[in-house]
């Protein structure tokens, strides 16, 4: 996903360079049309929203991308890659942008699980980011996040209300990783079964 991005960004003038990198894409795709997400029955209602972002990853104006897979049960159930509308100074900042789409991608899919009579107490959000997660819980502003939006604060609001937690994972196993940046093969295979992606049973 980051990669087609990537490279849709320079489809009006695109350089060799740039089919360089479509065919890898195409590669890959070849490589991975036996695989599928798998949707296995009973797995509950558990809801869990990974977030990531890569601090000023765009190298051409800096911006940041967020990435955000939503998970009911074990089932892979939404999810999103998109370049940040403003520029973060710090990885702290661009991971509580992250994690703010995250809280919103939560409360959706907790008022879609209410229109099924299904009640979530609250959604776990999972960030890789220590210094996010403390600014989320902390309503102390610092010197060096004065500057952040206010409408940001909405993640700090619904984590005070209980609506949400948000809760440390390691960066190896923030599943919306994949869809922040290019990953070695190992990574990338150990996060498509995170998703839930198998091989097709004919």
């Amino acid at each position: 996903m980051f990669s087609v991005c990537l490279c849709a960004c320079f489809q009006e003038a695109p350089k060799t360079a740039h089919l360089e990198a479509v065919k890898g894409i195409f590669q890959y795709i070849k490589g991975t049309m036996h695989l599928g997400l798998c949707y296995p029955k009973g797995t509950g209602t558990k809801t869990v929203v990974y977030a990531d972002s890569d601090h000023a990853g765009d190298y051409v104006d800096r911006k940041s991308t967020s990435g955000i897979c939503t998970f009911v049960g074990c089932c892979l159930t939404s999810w999103f890659s998109k370049k940040q509308t403003a520029l973060t100074i710090s990885t702290t900042e661009a991971e509580y942008v992250s994690a703010r789409k995250a809280c919103q991608q939560a409360l959706w899919m907790k008022q879609a699980l209410i229109d099924y009579n299904i009640q979530l107490d609250d959604v776990q959000i999972m960030c890789d980011n220590k210094g996010a997660i403390n600014l989320s819980k902390n309503p102390m502003q610092h010197s060096h996040t004065k500057h952040i939006e206010i409408r940001h604060h909405f993640l700090r609001n619904n984590v005070q209300k209980g609506h949400i937690s948000i809760e440390k994972v390691s960066s190896v196993d923030n599943i919306a990783d994949i869809l922040t940046k290019p990953l070695k093969r190992e990574s990338f295979n150990y996060l498509c079964l995170g998703l839930g992606m198998m091989e097709h049973i004919s």
